[in-house]
């Protein structure tokens, strides 16, 4: 594979070679994460997208909201990616991936690109590859990354760890102010979002509105965040009613942090994050090796007869296996 040229063919916006490139930064083979690394080398280095997280509890309606909001965003003159992480099978590995049926409309637009990919069991509610598939979008050119995520609960946060802005969506009549004063998922979001504020559930979602608004009161206040951030807003999805208020709010955020320095040090401090994290993947990565899992079965027996104690076991194959 020419990456280089791989690498100018996405800097181009080929949607076609963006795909390619996600592939490849997806693959676990020894050979396409070398390749994986030269490519994301070889891309402009001077492109910032606006990169959004986005989470939620399942059947709250992101792809929904992401649809309309893409939507709106496109008709604005902006160009628009959308990774969104689908759950993978315990038992089988598999994923549906269908994500993209969902946001028909949003798919047919030239100017947007949508990416379904498995969360292969990773934790935190984003693929273990999502960061990079970011930076080949951001690398594309696009104007606004929206990364979805899997939808599990109070501890998806690490998708905060690649995004500027962090959107929680709620359905409504979702918990009272307690709900939201849980530590967790909930003081990562810079705005909450309550979904589907139309037809009969209008009141119940004003109500919801008031319980947070009173519940983000309560967090501490965040040195990244200006006054009246982070704040709770009605939106839906259906009508489009609170999406230009939200669009509005989510630059003014972003106006304010570039001019405190946050943005830069957030992003500084995401680098930080991912390099740790890379140096411990790479560390289980070595456990897979044939002579690791021989010796890792031979102590697991030991354990196992009573013959040697857990700690020790362990004790012995980290200093042999991992300190050499």
């Amino acid at each position: 594979m020419d990456t280089k040229d791989l690498a100018e063919r996405i800097a181009a916006g080929e949607r076609r070679a963006l795909a390619r490139g996600i592939t490849l930064v997806e693959s676990g083979r020894a050979d396409h994460r070398v390749q994986a690394a030269e490519v994301l080398a070889a891309l402009p280095r001077d492109r910032q997208s606006l990169r959004i997280g986005l989470s939620g509890t399942p059947g709250v309606g992101k792809s929904t909201f992401i649809e309309a909001f893409g939507m709106m965003l496109v008709q604005a003159g902006l160009r628009v990616a959308v990774l969104a992480v689908d759950p993978s099978s315990a038992r089988s590995g598999g994923s549906i991936l269908g994500d993209k049926t969902r946001m028909d409309r949003l798919s047919r637009e030239p100017a947007a690109f949508i990416r379904p990919s498995p969360s292969q069991t990773h934790l935190g509610g984003v693929a273990r590859r999502t960061r990079e598939a970011v930076a080949l979008c951001e690398g594309a050119g696009f104007d606004v990354v929206l990364i979805e995520t899997v939808g599990v609960g109070q501890s998806e946060t690490v998708v905060a760890q690649m995004s500027d802005l962090f959107l929680l969506l709620l359905a409504p009549a979702g918990g009272d102010e307690l709900q939201g004063v849980k530590r967790g998922i909930m003081e990562m979001a810079d705005m909450i979002l309550i979904n589907k504020a139309d037809g009969d559930l209008k009141p119940a979602a004003t109500r919801t509105c008031a319980d947070y608004t009173g519940a983000l009161r309560l967090l501490r206040k965040r040195p990244q965040d200006p006054d009246g951030f982070p704040k709770a807003m009605m939106v839906s999805a259906m009508t489009g009613e609170g999406l230009d208020a939200a669009w509005a709010d989510m630059q003014a955020l972003m106006d304010w942090r570039k001019q405190a320095g946050f943005f830069a040090a957030t992003r500084a401090a995401q680098a930080r994050y991912w390099f740790e994290d890379d140096v411990r993947a790479g560390l289980l990565a070595r456990l897979d090796r044939p002579t690791a899992r021989a010796a890792l079965g031979k102590l697991a027996a030991e354990v196992e007869a009573g013959t040697r104690s857990p700690s020790a076991a362990a004790q012995m194959f980290l200093t042999e296996h991992l300190d050499g």
